[in-house]
């Protein structure tokens, strides 16, 4: 039986039948496109996706796709979750998927199964400048036609592949920018064979299934394969075929892949870029490159892009609630107890995480923090983790400030870790000092000696704010309200 699984096109369907896609045309790729990107993140309550047509300088279908996870509805829907699901829904639903999560190894099909191969060139044939991409920002240093790629390669080695999403600079017609940060796996991978005075081979795909793209930007375990772990999520295999040049297995549904590789001492300035930090913080600097020596792509391809903002934009937020449940699982994995939620913030992203817990037992609450801070999805980049109880809901920032003020006291509930992993994009650490930064640990939970000692909060309960709701019901209407407002029914004795 062959399987069919969805690849970008299917999904734009579902997309548009969600009532979350908008289709452009006529907008430039200098600036304009990243330009509407971020103004409908900004602008609107539920930024669609946006389908980019008739680009100036391009053949019609020659298309680019941006705004891919923008809603937790699209983010759920390309998980194969329940689309009416809030944040903390969402939160909980993906935490729980995660712990069944069983990978499922991909199956490679026949070139002529392969819709990728509609159109073929190599060597001098090929020209990466046929394609509509994006300059994204006004200061980038060039074209970026990776931010929502798979960069694919694999350990000399052991032979694992590895499929990460490292952004990518079009530096000319056949050759491409290709930064990684340092600690990623296809960053290893990579130094592997430089090591060794050897071309690392690399095939990049441009366009394909969002699942891959989120398979590609999460924590997958080291040796684990993108695709295992996407077939998993999905219950079927990844379909893949064996690229021609550097026997690598490329989505065979994907719409744009080259396959090239990186050559030991072979640099060209890549940078600056902006980055979802909101700063142009690795600035520009000598990286090796991708010569190209195959570009295959479908008719009339898409290009898909996610362009990083500034955090409070709400451009592509998937990755906070995705590390938010797997930093949940993975504090509770090293026996925690009484986890109650976490959040990454959407506005800081992993500079900022919020952990709400039960206390147990003296301690539990720096323990919970520090674990938060170090585990494998919350190590990288981070800076605060701020610890509250279990009444503060963490999704209400406002809430999370007042426990902050009011139940830390700085002398003796703030902890720093120094020397923790960080990367180039920190924009807060100086150029010669990038790779290292710390923590701040801050307990604002009520203190565990005297906690039920520690001042009533001033609120009403749960059972009256429910009598009242109930009773007065046309005073909370967002809209409709009556000029004067009647109890629905008598008090009663």
């Amino acid at each position: 039986m062959t399987i069919s699984p969805p690849d970008l096109r299917s999904w734009l369907d579902d997309v548009e039948r969600l009532g979350q896609l908008q289709r452009v045309r006529g907008a430039h790729w200098d600036l304009e496109i990243g330009a509407l990107a971020e103004l409908t993140c900004t602008k609107l309550a539920t930024p669609p996706t946006l389908l980019f047509d008739a680009i100036p300088d391009y053949p019609p279908g020659y298309r680019v796709a941006t705004n891919i996870l923008s809603t937790v509805q699209r983010l759920a829907l390309t998980l194969g979750l329940p689309t009416d699901l809030d944040e903390r829904g969402f939160i909980q639903a993906w935490r729980h998927r995660l712990g069944e999560l069983a990978p499922l190894a991909p199956i490679e099909v026949a070139p002529s199964e392969a819709p990728l191969f509609e159109n073929r060139f190599e060597g001098d044939a090929v020209d990466l400048t046929c394609l509509p991409v994006p300059r994204y920002h006004a200061q980038d240093g060039g074209r970026y036609i990776g931010t929502a790629n798979l960069d694919i390669t694999r350990d000399r080695e052991t032979g694992w592949v590895n499929a990460g999403t490292y952004r990518v600079m079009l530096q000319d017609e056949q050759h491409l920018g290709f930064f990684i940060s340092p600690g990623k796996h296809g960053r290893v991978h990579r130094q592997q064979y430089f090591d060794a005075g050897e071309p690392c081979p690399v095939a990049i795909s441009f366009g394909h299934d969002p699942l891959l793209f989120l398979a590609a930007t999460i924590d997958v375990p080291n040796g684990e394969s993108e695709y295992a772990w996407a077939g998993g999520v999905r219950g079927e295999p990844v379909r893949t075929v064996r690229g021609p040049l550097t026997g690598l297995p490329l989505p065979a549904t994907a719409e744009i892949v080259i396959e090239g590789e990186a050559v030991p001492g072979e640099t060209r300035v890549e940078g600056p870029f902006g980055e979802w930090t909101g700063y142009y913080a690795s600035a520009s600097r000598p990286e090796p490159v991708i010569r190209v020596k195959a570009l295959y792509h479908r008719d009339d391809p898409i290009l898909m892009g996610a362009p990083p903002f500034k955090p409070s934009a709400k451009a592509e937020r998937f990755c906070w609630l995705l590390r938010s449940a797997a930093i949940w699982n993975q504090v509770e994995a090293a026996g925690v107890p009484d986890v109650q939620a976490v959040r990454v913030h959407p506005a800081a992203g992993r500079f900022f995480v919020i952990i709400s817990i039960r206390q147990r037992y003296p301690g539990h609450a720096k323990q919970a923090a520090h674990v938060a801070s170090q585990c494998r999805a919350g190590a990288y980049l981070g800076r605060y983790v701020i610890v509250v109880d279990e009444d503060v809901d963490i999704y209400d920032t406002d809430e999370v400030l007042w426990a902050l003020a009011t139940r830390s006291e700085p002398t003796s509930d703030i902890d720093i870790i120094r020397r923790a992993w960080s990367g180039p994009l920190d924009p807060i650490i100086p150029a010669d000092q990038k790779g290292f930064s710390s923590r701040a640990i801050i307990d604002a939970t009520k203190p565990f000696e005297w906690k039920d000692q520690f001042p009533v909060v001033s609120v009403i309960s749960a059972e009256q704010r429910a009598a009242v709701e109930a009773r007065w019901g046309q005073l909370f209407r967002a809209e409709g309200r009556p000029a004067v407002v009647e109890a629905r029914d008598p008090v009663r004795a």
